[in-house]
């Protein structure tokens, strides 16, 4: 593609390239570019805010033919200056891929927890009502009806993303479904996408390390209502009013609790391996079912079925097709163990989702519960001794381990977490290792328990140090077992 049509609708403060340079690529890291490629040096990359602009001279060696940066670079390399290499980024791999989500109705899906289970719940749905293929862009996945591709970030940087949204329109899809990120609204991974739907699921402590305050964290949320044409949030979380206060679209709302919400659940069961509810809608009724446990999949039941409403299909549409729907790997995932007690793996790494697991399972345990769990490291240390409380408060027997410490010290971790467990009744153990934590748990067993591992869900590697090596929990739990 020519460098003049890439550029189409960018910024441009300075334009030092000729505009009929044949373009083979869009990339954003110098190790990818190869002859042909446009390398674009962004500012404020990562969770780290990188700048990528030292990589300017490694991207000229490998063939960069033109560079797309905020100011002159230091290499003789052709180049056009941009005041916000971000936004251009996002605008040229939108252009690269012949701006393929301008064919495609997407429905953005934001907030702490439940991003993952409502984007998958949402797919499921709309494939059911279409008979159509679906894309998904997400934590666990990246899909193209049923076929999958590699995923990174939440949310992936914007070439990628446009180029997923591309192979949708080739495979036939009309509609594509997301997770958007925090990290995303501020970085400008998802810039001049205009979100069909967007969804709010809620708010609590999380990503505090990149955002540094709780409002910068709400105020980044906040953002999906400028992209989106109608807006579908949680009438029950105390954040909706940050969510929605500027917000000029239309605003639909979802509640267990609230009458004037446009969406709720009334008659609600909750068993040990689904949920009940009847949905009430403009005087519509619709009686659904979920097959996951929880109150938390309630909400995203609902939220789910409003952002499938507001696509325009029929209430009693959405309930037959949720009913139909599954859960999400490494969310509230019963292993089967053949034993007398239970196994659950679920990604909760939150207070807010550590809290909701351990609930939803305490209200269906006919034995103990026992949580096993660690946090990350390099990520939010705030949080550690919350996660700590809770799960000493919530639990029967609590088993403190490592997730992904990355470059922190294990034992410094744990430490972090035990402050929150000062004075607990609740029995501790600690177990550095996660495989042995995890064996000791399984071994010492009683009938009925329920146990928890809590933290890695979908996620089939842990990170020690900067090693990312090959760690399964369903593997380690079938290990202990034999």
């Amino acid at each position: 593609m020519k460098l003049g049509k890439l550029l189409e609708k960018v910024n441009i403060a300075g334009l030092h390239a000729d505009k009929n340079a044949e373009i083979s690529a869009v990339c954003y890291d110098s190790r990818a570019v190869t002859q042909g490629s446009l390398f674009v040096a962004l500012s404020n990359f990562g969770a780290n805010g990188e700048d990528r602009h030292a990589y300017i001279g490694a991207a000229a060696e490998n063939g960069a033919a033109c560079v797309i940066c905020e100011r002159k670079p230091e290499t003789d390399v052709p180049y056009v200056l941009v005041g916000d290499s971000q936004t251009a980024f996002a605008v040229v791999s939108a252009n690269f891929y012949e701006n393929a989500h301008e064919k495609l109705k997407i429905v953005g899906v934001t907030g702490t927890n439940g991003k993952t289970t409502v984007t998958h719940l949402i797919k499921q749905m709309l494939e059911k009502l279409t008979e159509k293929p679906v894309g998904l862009i997400g934590t666990t996945a990246n899909m193209v009806g049923e076929a999958e591709y590699p995923t990174g970030n939440t949310t992936p940087e914007a070439s990628e993303l446009h180029g997923l949204f591309a192979r949708m329109v080739d495979a036939g899809c009309e509609y594509a479904v997301m997770e958007v990120s925090s990290h995303a609204l501020t970085l400008g991974r998802v810039h001049g996408i205009t979100f069909e739907v967007g969804v709010f699921t809620n708010l609590t402590r999380d990503h505090l390390d990149f955002h540094k305050t709780f409002e910068e964290y709400a105020a980044a949320k906040a953002k999906i209502a400028a992209q989106s044409r109608l807006l579908a949030v949680n009438a029950d979380d105390d954040y909706t009013e940050v969510i929605t206060r500027d917000a000029t679209v239309p605003v639909f709302a979802y509640s267990t609790a609230k009458d004037a919400a446009d969406l709720v659940a009334k008659q609600i069961k909750l068993h040990a391996s689904r949920v009940e509810f009847c949905a009430l809608m403009t005087g519509v009724l619709a009686r659904t079912e979920l097959a996951i446990p929880g109150m938390f999949s309630v909400y995203n039941g609902l939220a789910a079925m409003l952002a499938v409403r507001l696509l325009g299909f029929s209430l009693g549409g959405a309930a037959d097709a949720l009913a139909t729907c599954h859960g999400v790997k490494g969310r509230a995932e019963v292993v089967p163990t053949g034993r007398d007690f239970t196994v659950i793996i679920d990604y909760a790494h939150t207070p807010d989702a550590l809290e909701n697991i351990i609930t939803t399972i305490r209200g269906c345990a006919e034995g103990r519960v026992v949580t096993l769990f660690g946090c990350g490291g390099d990520r939010d240390t705030t949080k550690r001794p919350i996660m700590g409380e809770v799960a000493a408060r919530l639990s029967d027997l609590v088993i403190v381990t490592s997730d992904n410490p990355r470059t922190e010290v294990p034992s410094a971790i744990i430490a972090d977490i035990l402050t929150g467990m000062t004075g607990t009744k609740t029995p501790v153990e600690v177990i550095e290792n996660r495989r042995e934590a995890i064996a000791f748990a399984i071994e010492n067993a009683q009938p009925n328990d329920t146990i928890i591992l809590a933290g890695k869900g979908h996620e089939t590697y842990q990170i020690i140090g900067t090693e990312k090596t090959h760690f399964d929990e369903r593997e380690v739990v079938a290990e202990a077992l034999r």
